[in-house]
């Protein structure tokens, strides 16, 4: 993309700092304005800074990152956590994190989350705002500046992406568009799909598999959120009974 993304880098540790610096120093396409070392100062300099990605880490003294997620919701930057500690994962997403990188970060893990970034900044900046709009047995949704029509036999995924969703197609096609996933959760017909994931809706015959802590759609594996399980296992046992 064109426009260099401004970066900022929040963690207690100063050498967790120095090593986010150096990994992100050989992306181009990104700039670290600042480092620093308590989410207070980092919320203080966002007051009157523009910067597009806030790289945090989560469990730090006084402020924690998800605390400071949160207080910076309405700022317009997006946020990547990194962490040592699998388990605030999910919270992580609850704040709508753009990405979350285990400590360690790897070279090749975080230019996947660079591409991430790179591809959700070109899509705010081509999409513009539209709600989604029904008919009998489609929905349309604006994308590339113009309504498209999508029948609901020919989705078979719908996937959150911060502030827009993707929702994939039969053909294994991608529309994304500026949407939130509980109106698209609203604009689905509920016996057609559900949602299995806070960033992932599934229609119901298209699944494949059952497992654990995740199905099968397609050639895609996706998580089930432990919320959303009980919910999936009643359609499970609906559908088997219906088949008896």
């Amino acid at each position: 993309m064109s426009e260099i993304l401004r970066c900022i880098c929040v963690d207690d540790e100063p050498l967790a700092l120095e090593v986010m610096q150096t990994l992100l120093s050989s992306h181009a396409g990104l700039k670290v304005e600042r480092t620093f070392s308590h989410a207070l100062e980092a919320m203080d300099y966002l007051k009157n800074n523009k910067v597009h990605v806030v790289f945090s880490d989560i469990n730090m003294p006084g402020v924690s990152g998800i605390e400071f997620a949160r207080s910076i919701a309405e700022n317009g930057c997006v946020v990547v956590f990194t962490t040592a500690h699998q388990e605030y994962a999910a919270e992580a997403f609850e704040v709508e994190a753009l990405d979350f990188l285990l400590k360690p970060v790897s070279p090749d893990r975080l230019a996947k989350s660079v591409k991430r970034l790179e591809e959700y900044f070109e899509l705010r900046t081509s999409v513009q705002k539209d709600n989604s709009e029904l008919s009998e047995g489609s929905v349309f949704v604006k994308s590339d500046g113009k309504l498209l029509k999508v029948a609901f036999t020919d989705i078979w995924l719908v996937e959150a992406f911060a502030d827009y969703v993707k929702i994939w197609t039969s053909d294994e096609k991608r529309i994304v568009t500026l949407q939130t996933m509980k109106n698209m959760e609203q604009g689905l017909p509920q016996d057609r799909f559900i949602r299995v994931h806070r960033s992932f809706i599934v229609a119901i015959d298209k699944i494949i598999s059952v497992h654990s802590s995740s199905i099968k759609v397609g050639n895609k594996e996706i998580p089930v959120g432990k919320n959303y399980r009980e919910g999936l296992m009643e359609i499970v046992q609906r559908l088997n009974t219906l088949k008896r």
